[in-house]
């Protein structure tokens, strides 16, 4: 099963950014898989394509979720990468954001002269990677009207999903629709278009692959409904990727959104408490449970009734459950008709929706 561990690979392609890898790397796989292209796959949630998180194929191609964690990273020789973004994520070990860009570059250093760089022109430490590599770099973005690969004409259904037109180099390209909702997916098939068309993917199987992209687990995962009433699931953990699930859940059509989140590991709560405690304030009804310790003892002096308390103090209201039996009790005596029941973190907190749903 794990035979690509001793393999060598003539071209390993990184997704790397401290949020987006899982859905990035599962439509470049999808791409090259709808090629023929026989790529091997590591990927981090469940693909259902592949059956699992990993495939191995017989081609020269692994494509994997390139993890900054603990500079993990370092280790790969990938001769592409795409880099989504970098923020203030892991800072229990990076302690600071300089740290985390300075990893980055290492990571893209480790490029060939004759690998490929694809960047986000919308985040400003991404462009900066250009010049820590030989290798030949593309941009991608939906605000820098510079990049090679632009997003225009962006509108949404009912269901979030994205439909919108790809510029190359100011040329129109093609119209691409998404199965999965949200700006932040705009950009990361955007990039995933701009790899696969460097790699010789033609831009109709590029196009066919994306839209068969419904979702990896735990990506805004539809786990079921009741009453008219749906639960989604969501493996966000970090302020920006709440904040793009929350922009995802405005294009889609309900009446009032219930999170119930999760904080992960008490370093990032502490650390980035006012973050969590603003980007909460995007749902109507916010539920926080006890914090998913992980790797980690709580030497932090935190706990959720700090974050309970952060979000009252921006003008509203949160409640704080620590039973999940009892959180699903007080969903179900509150959610109406065409609400939308999001449950977010990295941890065990998966498990509410199915006690909603029981």
């Amino acid at each position: 099963m794990y035979g690509f561990l001793t393999r060598v690979y003539k071209n390993t392609i990184g997704i790397a950014g401290t949020h987006g890898k899982t859905t990035t790397t599962s439509m470049v796989s999808l791409c090259f898989l709808e090629a023929g292209l026989d790529p091997t796959i590591q990927v981090g949630a469940i693909l259902k394509q592949i059956n699992g998180n990993n495939r191995v194929g017989n081609s020269e191609y692994f494509i994997l979720e390139s993890c900054e964690y603990v500079e993990s990273f370092l280790k790969f020789s990938p001769k592409s990468t795409i880099v989504l973004n970098i923020d203030n994520d892991h800072l229990d070990y990076f302690k600071n954001l300089d740290n985390i860009k300075k990893a980055f570059e290492k990571y893209v250093a480790l490029l060939p002269y004759d690998g490929l760089l694809v960047v986000n022109a919308d985040d400003a430490n991404c462009m900066k990677l250009r010049s820590c590599t030989e290798a030949k770099s593309i941009t991608f973005g939906i605000k820098n009207e510079k990049a090679n690969f632009v997003a225009r004409n962006i509108v949404f259904d009912n269901n979030g999903f994205a439909k919108f037109d790809v510029y190359h180099n100011n040329n129109f390209f093609i119209e691409m629709k998404l199965s999965v909702p949200g700006m932040h997916n705009v950009l990361n098939a955007l990039s995933c278009i701009a790899l696969c068309f460097e790699y010789g993917i033609d831009k109709y199987t590029i196009k066919s692959a994306i839209l068969k992209f419904t979702g990896a687990n735990r990506r805004f995962e539809l786990v079921g409904s009741y009453q008219n009433i749906s639960i989604y699931d969501d493996y966000a953990h970090h302020p920006s990727e709440i904040l793009a699930t929350a922009n995802a859940l405005k294009n889609k059509k309900y009446r009032q959104s219930w999170i119930i989140f999760q904080p992960h590991t008490y370093s990032r709560t502490k650390l980035l408490l006012d973050d969590f405690a603003k980007v909460l304030t995007n749902f109507d009804n916010i539920v926080i449970t006890d914090i998913y310790a992980a790797r980690e003892v709580n030497t932090y002096d935190i706990s959720s009734k700090d974050l309970v308390n952060k979000i009252r103090t921006l003008g509203k209201e949160a409640t704080y459950i620590s039973d999940f039996d009892d959180i699903a009790k007080y969903i179900k005596q509150r959610a109406c008709p065409n609400d939308i029941v999001l449950t977010i973190g990295a941890g065990t907190v998966t498990e509410i929706g199915r006690k909603i749903l029981a």
